[in-house]
């Protein structure tokens, strides 16, 4: 076996080593024993993150299925992100809660390899593969806070709904291989450009089957009915990783698959998903506009961002490609954030889910109100936070290839999600305390967690250039 073959996929394999390592450590621990499941957990994160970047330019493929090219190993380092700050920001809030922490960090481990083995797959059924190992460790996840209905009744919609889609995204490989003999997505590409003047029934049924497969994953209309359930139920941070992890994944192959294997049969395709970004974006945030649990409405909230993401994919241009990069990037740091404020406040007696729970925090504690405030303003796409450069390019990508109906109603719709946002940011520095309540001692990996998001979003929304330049050169990769 050629030496390139296990190198292109050494960054999934230390984060299946490692989250073996936590069900190891699990199953030696002695009972009430404090084990650094959180420590193995960041050690092959970092491990596969700095992998990630040693492989960079290289260019190799694994296995003839793998790709470790720049754009796949950008996704590596940005779920390695995500899971990095998901687990700092976990570390205290997730043993406070009672979730079982080697399970907890394990399963999430498992998901991340799935999420990573999404981005670099260049074989249908291997995409299939790694979704379905993303998706079955985020069910559990899900579900995994064992004394809550609600988190049980959650995964089970999910688990239920996921398999539904997952048959749906089966049928769309089964009918590509009928078609052209191949699974593989280069080949793919050039038969599909082959017959692309003329393409059959089930080229076209295909097409069809994998959006909507892809659509459920990053949550567009009308395949977004899990979304809202799924994250109430779910743990706050738990809910904060699958908003941003289980969508960059999804973009990912979204991106390899339609941008450049289905390239050829454009025209198809892209009044259909012009039609899901706008309904997207509209349901999105009008529904999050009625809500008055946080946790619901930030579910909309990602909803209406998978429009705005959408909006990028069918631009296609160069500057829609990298945008689609970056603002899958600022989403992460600046939602990660926000839920990770959510949790470390939430208590048994003060969950902090419903709008009035935030009430009187600027009095209490004005530095996680001032974050809180920070990640919120981004989300609503104000200067000079990374999420008002993010919206900025995904809608100049757009007018740039003539799609202003598009943008515009991007626009309108983040200007309308402004009130949603602000409404928190009201009711913590403008209304007194209504129900005291115990609100948890922040721990040292969550400060670090909190501090690191908030310097990203500050960072990327003053000088995004170089995170940009390097989005359109890894993008560039595949095309």
């Amino acid at each position: 076996m050629p030496m390139n073959d296990f190198t292109a996929v050494v960054p999934v394999i230390i984060v299946v080593l490692s989250a073996c390592a936590v069900m190891l450590a699990e199953a030696f621990r002695r009972k009430h024993e404090d084990m650094p499941m959180g420590l193995l957990a960041i050690i092959g994160l970092l491990g596969a993150l700095a992998s990630s970047v040693l492989l960079w330019n290289r260019h190799l493929v694994g296995f003839g299925v793998v790709s470790a090219d720049n754009f796949s190993l950008f996704f590596n380092v940005t779920i390695c992100v995500i899971g990095l700050l998901t687990v700092l920001l976990s570390m205290g809030p997730a043993e406070r809660d009672g979730l079982p922490v080697g399970e907890y960090y394990a399963l999430m481990l498992f998901s991340i390899s799935g999420m990573m083995l999404m981005g670099s797959a260049k074989d249908l059924l291997v995409i299939f593969l790694a979704l379905e190992i993303m998706s079955l460790g985020v069910y559990v996840l899900t579900a995994i806070k064992r004394s809550s209905e609600d988190s049980a009744e959650a995964g089970f919609k999910y688990f239920v709904l996921g398999a539904f889609s997952s048959a749906f995204f089966l049928y769309g490989i089964a009918f590509a291989y009928a078609t052209t003999g191949t699974t593989k997505l280069d080949e793919l590409g050039l038969r599909i450009a082959a017959t692309a003047l003329e393409p059959n029934l089930l080229l076209i049924l295909s097409l069809v089957f994998l959006l909507v497969g892809f659509a459920f994953k990053v949550a567009a209309v009308p395949f977004h009915m899990w979304t809202p359930d799924a994250y109430q139920g779910a743990p706050t941070l738990v809910t904060g990783f699958m908003s941003t992890g289980v969508k960059a994944a999804a973009f990912a192959a979204f991106v390899r698959v339609f941008l450049s294997t289905f390239e050829p049969l454009r025209g198809e395709w892209v009044p259909v998903v012009s039609a899901l970004a706008g309904l997207t974006m509209i349901l999105g945030t009008v529904v999050g506009v009625a809500q008055t649990s946080v946790k619901r409405m930030l579910a909309y909230s990602s909803i209406a961002h998978g429009g705005y993401l959408l909006v990028g994919l069918v631009a296609a241009n160069a500057a829609g490609k990298a945008s689609i990069l970056f603002y899958l990037v600022s989403y992460a740091l600046t939602n990660l954030g926000a839920f990770g404020i959510l949790s470390a406040l939430s208590s048994p007696d003060r969950p902090h889910d419903d709008v009035r729970d935030f009430a009187g925090l600027g009095k209490d504690r004005p530095a996680l109100a001032a974050l809180l405030t920070v990640f919120l303003l981004s989300l609503g796409g104000f200067p000079p936070t990374v999420g008002f450069i993010a919206k900025w390019y995904i809608f100049n990508a757009a007018i740039q290839e003539h799609m202003v109906a598009l943008a515009i109603l991007g626009v309108l719709t983040s200007v309308v999600s402004v009130f949603f946002y602000l409404r928190i940011v009201v009711m913590m520095y403008m209304v007194d305390e209504a129900a005291p309540g115990h609100r948890p001692a922040l721990s040292v990996p969550v400060m670090i967690g909190l501090f690191v998001a908030v310097l990203g979003v500050f960072y990327l929304g003053v000088m995004p250039g170089q995170l940009l330049s390097l989005a359109a050169n890894s993008v560039a990769s595949i095309f």
